[in-house]
């Protein structure tokens, strides 16, 4: 069972992330060490070409990382990232993304994720094509 809701978390994401609000991300599910979340398909996301911008992908990825690390250690706020990597695998379609994290490790300190993004097709499903892997650490507070 994870240690923060999906509303506690949407809460959280209004009173301390407003990027994430202001680009609609929205957290879809939430379970111990899982994530998914959605950043839902804007224009302003695109880069020449009608491609998804790496930005906004690294923008969902990393919110879903720390969806990840709170569904295991709770409300942290000061659980910051202190690695990021992404690969970007295929040109994303303009269309809303899906991200789906997983914890890797989690230590007293440190916690280490990946995320998988995929491109929404048709507004029913998913292509199970990834376009990014990411992989992060973050850093968690002692005292949490």
């Amino acid at each position: 069972m994870a240690k923060i809701t999906i509303e506690e978390f949407q809460k959280l994401m209004t009173e301390e992330l407003p990027w994430a609000v202001e680009n609609g991300l929205r957290l879809e599910a939430i379970e111990h060490g899982k994530a998914t979340m959605v950043l839902p398909y804007s224009d302003n996301m695109l880069r020449p070409g009608g491609t998804v911008s790496g930005p906004s992908m690294m923008a969902l990825a990393d919110g879903t990382m720390f969806a990840v690390v709170l569904s295991m250690i709770g409300h942290v706020k000061m659980a910051v990232t202190t690695n990021f990597n992404i690969n970007f695998l295929r040109k994303p379609m303009p269309a809303d993304l899906i991200a789906e994290g997983s914890i890797i490790k989690l230590g007293k300190r440190l916690a280490v994720i990946e995320v998988t993004l995929f491109s929404e097709v048709s507004g029913e499903t998913k292509s199970r094509e990834p376009i990014a892997h990411a992989t992060g650490t973050y850093s968690i507070p002692p005292g949490r």
